[in-house]
């Protein structure tokens, strides 16, 4: 098939949903046709494309400064508009790693970005400190070109005993959902990219099984649901 093979039009009853959903932000736009509409590889790439140049994406990379940060600085509590939380929700919204604009914004944040003097000035993709940060960075680095196997083996070194990860650690010996699940979308995504030694794959398993022993979001003791916020569905997911 080329690029110009004729789209499929919707039918059925739930044809109403998909124009309501193709009648949106180009980041649901290749992905409604990727996964709903299973449009062939190119029309799907040229959907995603327009997460680049047009809506949120577009609209996100704009705002981008000069120093290569968003929102003031690389993480900033609670401000939703940091730099990490930025690339975060660009990457959730597709945005090709490999097209111009991605690859110039991921240029000056490796080139410029630091994590400050507090941490030693530690560039953005080598991480910080907390598991719950760095486990996001492994993951923006993998999948924006940018992965660090400095990171990665200090992740690896800080998993606990029952299989997860805790920014609290030590002195806590106990995992965090929380923390757990952010190393493990990183693990994740860093063995897409680069392709998964023994000793990760290993420590994602763990931290899997840490999570599937509690129902994702139970205590283990009681059953009962940690935070009842964990069984709501947004997005972006904070």
């Amino acid at each position: 098939m080329t690029t110009d093979t004729p789209q499929r039009e919707p039918t059925g009853p739930g044809a109403s949903v998909l124009d309501w959903l193709l009648d949106s932000d180009p980041s649901i736009e290749w992905q409604v046709k990727s996964d709903l509409m299973h449009e062939c590889d190119q029309i799907v790439a040229r959907e995603r494309s327009r997460v680049a140049t047009e809506g949120w994406g577009a609209r996100l990379l704009d705002l981008q400064g000069p120093d290569g940060h968003w929102g003031g600085g690389p993480f900033v509590p609670q401000s939703w508009a940091s730099t990490m939380e930025t690339l975060v929700l660009l990457k959730d919204l597709g945005l090709d790693p490999a097209g111009p604009r991605a690859r110039g914004a991921i240029c000056l944040v490796r080139d410029q970005c630091t994590w400050g003097p507090e941490f030693g000035d530690s560039p953005f993709f080598d991480g910080e400190v907390e598991p719950c940060i760095n486990g996001r960075v492994l993951g923006l680095g993998a999948y924006f070109g940018e992965p660090s196997h400095r990171l990665l083996e200090r992740l690896l070194s800080e998993q606990l005993p029952d299989g997860g990860w805790n920014c609290e650690a030590p002195p806590s010996k106990r995992s965090s959902f929380h923390t757990t699940i952010c190393v493990l979308e990183g693990l994740l995504e860093f063995e897409k990219a680069d392709g998964a030694t023994t000793p990760a794959r290993d420590a994602r398993i763990r931290g899997q099984e840490y999570l599937m022993e509690r129902g994702m979001f139970r205590s283990l003791s009681t059953g009962d649901v940690i935070n009842p916020d964990w069984a709501r569905f947004s997005f972006p997911t904070r």
